[in-house]
């Protein structure tokens, strides 16, 4: 069973499935997130959404890369968990399927090619009460 965290489903939404994969990039006592400006300033761990057709290790790297500028070495899978939320970016509600793993990162190639977002390196345990997720801070937390 995937766990699911925030907001309860609302009865007669629909929502679209949105699969996606995160990162927790893991070096010594420190984690390298992504500020997201908007549409919600928050911190998050970094990754997104698979596309069509992508394989979601594959969407992970692109994804890590465009959010930090950083490349990264996949270490294992830590779990999934999903949300139900409403996503201003797409103008959708989305069922969020989030696959989150263990990462190191590798090399910083440059700044983030996708705009509006920061990398910031955070001690793991603060981190952990202040990403805007409780999936993301559940699996954090799990690892420190």
């Amino acid at each position: 069973m995937i766990r699911r965290v925030g907001e309860p489903v609302e009865p007669g939404r629909r929502y679209i499935l949105r699969p996606g994969a995160y990162a927790i990039l893991r070096r010594g006592g420190l984690v390298l997130l992504t500020h997201q400006a908007e549409p919600i300033p928050e911190l998050q761990l970094p990754g997104g959404g698979v596309d069509p057709g992508e394989q979601p290790v594959a969407a992970l790297h692109r994804e890590v890369y465009e959010e930090t500028g950083w490349t990264m070495q996949l270490e294992r899978r830590l779990g999934a968990f999903r949300r139900f939320t409403f996503m201003p970016e797409y103008d959708i509600w989305a069922e969020k399927l989030c696959t989150v793993y263990l990462a190191k990162p590798g090399r910083r190639l440059g700044p983030p090619t996708e705009e509006l977002h920061l990398p910031i390196w955070l001690p793991i345990r603060e981190a952990a009460e202040t990403l805007g997720n409780a999936g993301d801070r559940h699996f954090l937390r799990s690892i420190s």
